[in-house]
């Protein structure tokens, strides 16, 4: 349990670090809660900054999750923080998955004001298999194109990794992450939902990254 918490802990200081903060930081750049949605993930980046940005926006917060799951998780403690059962190596990436998430929307070093997590959900997963990412992948260029709603599309996903996991039998820590990561983003993206149901959330037109109208991440 303490192995859990040590980890945990520190995939939640990893996902505090927010690419499209860390950026403007460097840069000098404006902080971009002020800027569109005000939303600090990659789809605002793009909006209000360009693709350039956007790309390495997205690249940092798919980093730490991928970083979280991949190496935080399989880092092998000293043998006082571990435990003598497999219950820790069975929850260890999901724990550190959901952890890096929280830090992402819940940044520790900026104010507990971050992003939607749906980034750091791909790292995340990257990091545990990277094949569960094609269905992820799949189903979010078919949510687009069918619906247009980008933020629509990220929740279909979430909901898609926690069915791809209940069906592949993949055992209680990973299901538990599916349903959670599911949970959450939903939880995240509940104002994408509430513009849905007013009718102003902005459709893509196009495929969200050629085209030129893209809606609210």
């Amino acid at each position: 349990m303490i192995e859990l918490i040590v980890k945990g802990g520190l995939s939640y200081l990893l996902g505090s670090i927010v690419g499209s903060l860390v950026i403007a930081r460097l840069t000098g750049g404006a902080d971009i809660r002020n800027l569109g949605s005000g939303n600090a993930g990659a789809t605002n980046a793009l909006r209000t900054q360009g693709r350039k940005v956007a790309l390495a926006v997205l690249l940092i917060d798919v980093a730490k999750g991928w970083a979280a799951t991949a190496v935080v998780a399989a880092w092998m403690m000293p043998a006082a923080l571990t435990v003598s059962s497999a219950l820790p190596a069975a929850w260890s990436a999901p724990v550190c998955g959901i952890a890096v998430m929280l830090g992402h929307v819940y940044p520790l070093w900026y104010g507990l004001r971050g992003g939607k997590g749906f980034a750091t959900l791909l790292g995340a997963v990257l990091g545990i298999n990277a094949w569960l990412l094609v269905p992820m992948i799949l189903t979010w260029l078919a949510a687009v194109i069918a619906f247009g709603y980008v933020g629509l599309a990220s929740i279909l996903v979430a909901v898609a990794l926690a069915v791809t996991m209940a069906l592949m039998h993949s055992g209680t820590p990973l299901i538990a992450f599916g349903v959670l990561s599911a949970l959450f983003i939903l939880y995240t993206h509940r104002s994408n939902l509430a513009r849905m149901r007013a009718g102003t959330e902005s459709r893509a037109r196009r495929l969200w990254l050629f085209g030129t109208r893209r809606g609210h991440a």
